[in-house]
C-alpha cells in the first residue's frame, strides 16, 4: 500500500499514519558475514526489475552517516545501500576509522557497503587539499613512473595502497563485501589519475591497483566497481582495463541530470553481463528512467546534493517507486554463491570418470603440477577445505594455486606456498563446480580429458561434466 499512494495526493490523515509507521523503529535484519559473490548474485538476481537506493557520505570522517540520516529523516526509511570514503585531507584520513565503523554498522543493519577514494597523489604525501591535491595534474613521465614496476613513484603508490589495507582488511574479517570504486570517473581530467585512454593509461593503474590489493593483499571481499562520467566526448572503453578486472560497471550522471538512452547502450556495451550501476548523481531517480533503463542495479545519490537539487517530495516519491529497494528488503543468498561448504573437512576430491584431485608424484614443493589420477589412498590426493576458500594439502603444507596468479582461460594448476591471494580463493558451486572468484572462472579439465595426469586448468565456466567435482563429506 505504501507504494501505490503518493505523498502529494494521500489524505491528510493516511499521511499522518503512512508516516508514524515509516518512523516506527527499523526491523531490518543483520547481514551475515557474506562472500562477494553473495552480493555479486544478488545485484544480478535483481537486474532488470529492481534497483537498491544508495547515498554518499562525504566528508568529514567524524560523520559517516549524516547523509543516510537525511535520507531517514525525509522518507523514514534508510538507503539500502550506504556509501563512504577513505578520505585525502589530514583529519579525516586519521579519522578513518569513524568510515570503517560505520560501515560495519550498515551492513549490520542490512544495507550494502560502498567504498569510494579520492586519493592524493603518490608524487605528494599520504593527505592533501583537495584542490591542489586530488584534483591536479602529474605530468606524463610522473604517470609512466607510477605504472613501472620497481620505480619510486610505483612504489609509493603501492605504499599509499598500503595505508587503506589494514582499515580493508577489517572489513573483509568481519565479513563485510565492499562495492569498491577506486580512481573513479577515470575519462575525466579533474583528477591525477584520469583523462589517459589506452593500455599504458588510466585502466593500468586501476589493474596495478587491482592486482597488489586483491592478490599481493588478499582482500577478497573487494568488488571491484570500475567508473567513468557521462562525458559527452565518450570513447569510455578505451578506459576499461578487461572483465577479469571489473566487477560492476558504473557511471556518474553530471553532465545532464540522467544518463541518456545513449550513454545506458554505451556502458551496456561495455559491461555486457556484468550488473551496472549509477555510482553518483544529483538527482533522484524518477519512475520513467528507470522503466526505460532497467539494468542499473543501484545507484548512489551524491551527499548534498540530495537536499541540495531535490525536493523532499522528490526524494519521497523516488523512495517509494515500486522497482526500488531500501534497507531492510535485501535479501542475500544463502551462501550459495559463497565460500566452500563449512569446514575444515579432509579428504578426497572426485571429479571426471570418478578420478581424482592428485599431487603429481605425490610431489610438494612450489609449482608441483595438480592432475586427474585414479583414485586411491595416500597423502597425494588427501585435501582440507578451509573454512577461508582454500584447498590445502596436508603433505605439503601448501594450496591449490593457479600459476602466476593468472585468470586467462588454459591457466595450469598447482600447489603453491597458502599465501591468502585470489589465486588460492575457491568458491564451491551447487553446480558442483569450483570457482575461483577473481578469474571468474572455474577448475577444469582440459579437453574433457579423463587419462591419467592431465594437468587441471582453469577455463570458462560451463555445464561439462569436467568441471564437477565433488569435495570430502
Amino acid at each position: 500500500m505504501r507504494r501505490a499512494l503518493t505523498w502529494s495526493t494521500a489524505p491528510a490523515a493516511l499521511l499522518a499514519l503512512m508516516l508514524a509507521l515509516l518512523t516506527a523503529p527499523s526491523t531490518a535484519q543483520a547481514f551475515p558475514a557474506s562472500a562477494k559473490q553473495d552480493v555479486l548474485a544478488y545485484l544480478k538476481s535483481i537486474t532488470g526489475t529492481s534497483i537498491v537506493s544508495g547515498q554518499h557520505n562525504k566528508e568529514p570522517a567524524s560523520a559517516p552517516g549524516q547523509y543516510t540520516q537525511q535520507v531517514k529523516d525525509i522518507t523514514g526509511q534508510y538507503p539500502g545501500l550506504w556509501g563512504g570514503d577513505l578520505m585525502f585531507n589530514a583529519a579525516d584520513v586519521a579519522n578513518r576509522q569513524s568510515v570503517i565503523d560505520q560501515a560495519r554498522t550498515e551492513w549490520a543493519n542490512g544495507s550494502l557497503v560502498a567504498l569510494t577514494w579520492h586519493v592524493c597523489p603518490p608524487t605528494g604525501g599520504s593527505s592533501c587539499a583537495f584542490d591542489g591535491g586530488v584534483k591536479s595534474s602529474i605530468t606524463d613521465a610522473q604517470f609512466n613512473q607510477i605504472i613501472t614496476d620497481g620505480t619510486a613513484l610505483n612504489l609509493a603508490w603501492k605504499q599509499r595502497l598500503d595505508e587503506a589495507v589494514p582499515y580493508l582488511q577489517q572489513l573483509k574479517d568481519a565479513g563485510v563485501p565492499v562495492l569498491f570504486r577506486p580512481l573513479h570517473e577515470m575519462n575525466e581530467s579533474w583528477n591525477w589519475w584520469g583523462h589517459r585512454p589506452g593500455a599504458s593509461g588510466s585502466a593500468r593503474l586501476y589493474q596495478i591497483t587491482h592486482d597488489y590489493l586483491a592478490n599481493t593483499k588478499g582482500l577478497s571481499n573487494l568488488i571491484w566497481v570500475w567508473n567513468v562520467q557521462d562525458n559527452p566526448a565518450g570513447g569510455w572503453s578505451g578506459y576499461y582495463p578487461g572483465d577479469a578486472y571489473v566487477d560492476v560497471a558504473s557511471l556518474d550522471a553530471w553532465y545532464k541530470d540522467y544518463p541518456s538512452a545513449a550513454d545506458y547502450q554505451q556502458l551496456q556495451a561495455i559491461a555486457g553481463s556484468k550488473p551496472m550501476a549509477i555510482a553518483e548523481l544529483g538527482k533522484i531517480p524518477t519512475a520513467a528512467l528507470l522503466d526505460a533503463q532497467p539494468r542499473w542495479s543501484y545507484f548512489m545519490m551524491w551527499s548534498e546534493q540530495l537536499k541540495g537539487d531535490n525536493t523532499n517530495a522528490e526524494i519521497q516519491t523516488g523512495y517509494f517507486l515500486p522497482r526500488v529497494l531500501n534497507q531492510g528488503e535485501i535479501t542475500l543468498p544463502s551462501g550459495t554463491t559463497g565460500t566452500p561448504t563449512p569446514g575444515p573437512r579432509t579428504g578426497a576430491v572426485t571429479g571426471l570418470a570418478g578420478k581424482c584431485l592428485d599431487a603429481r608424484a605425490s610431489g610438494t614443493a612450489n609449482g608441483t603440477a595438480v592432475q586427474l589420477y585414479t583414485c586411491s589412498t595416500g597423502v597425494a590426493q588427501t585435501w582440507t577445505v578451509g573454512t577461508d576458500g582454500t584447498l590445502r594439502n596436508p603433505n605439503s603444507g601448501r594450496c591449490l594455486d593457479i600459476t602466476s596468479a593468472g585468470t586467462a582461460n588454459g591457466t595450469r594448476i598447482q600447489l603453491y606456498d597458502c599465501n591468502g591471494t585470489s589465486a588460492q580463493q575457491w568458491q564451491a558451486q551447487t553446480s558442483g563446480q569450483l570457482r575461483n572468484p577473481v578469474s571468474g572462472r572455474c577448475l577444469d579439465v582440459p579437453g574433457g580429458s579423463s587419462a591419467d595426469g592431465t594437468q587441471l586448468q582453469i577455463w570458462d565456466c560451463n555445464s561439462n561434466a569436467w568441471q564437477r567435482w565433488t569435495l570430502p563429506g
